[in-house]
């Protein structure tokens, strides 16, 4: 199969609340995610890069998608080079070396009823 998605993709909004209301269980936790989706033949080399409004970027974090599958990378749960801080604003630009497809998620659930969104991120050909 021909490589699809784009190398390098921007998600512009970023914020993962510092609590959550709907308790203990981890499925439930306010959460930022990246669901990155490589259908090549080679595993994507994937780096992170965080950007604020106050402060320098952090990052790169890595991580890799092996080839034809999926991976959903909480960014709750990136830890090195740095934890993501939570009640703050950021940004992300994401790499690979291959071409890969890059959705955005959050749930929020400071309230009992949780929100959920997703987007495509902006991409670069």
């Amino acid at each position: 199969m021909e490589p699809i998605g784009r190398r390098r993709w921007a998600i512009a909004e970023g914020y993962i609340p510092g609590r959550s209301m709907v308790g203990a269980d981890e499925t439930l936790i306010s959460h930022e995610t990246a669901c990155l989706l490589n259908a090549g033949d080679r595993t994507a080399h994937v780096t992170i890069t965080l950007y604020f409004a106050d402060r320098d970027p952090a990052g790169p974090y890595r991580l890799e998608v092996p080839p034809g599958r999926t991976r959903h990378v909480r960014f709750n749960d990136l830890e090195d080079p740095e934890p993501v801080p939570r009640d703050t604003d950021y940004a992300s630009v994401i790499e690979s070396d291959v071409p890969v497809v890059l959705q955005h998620t959050r749930m929020d659930t400071r309230a009992a009823e949780i929100a959920l969104l997703s987007t495509i991120a902006y991409s670069e050909p």
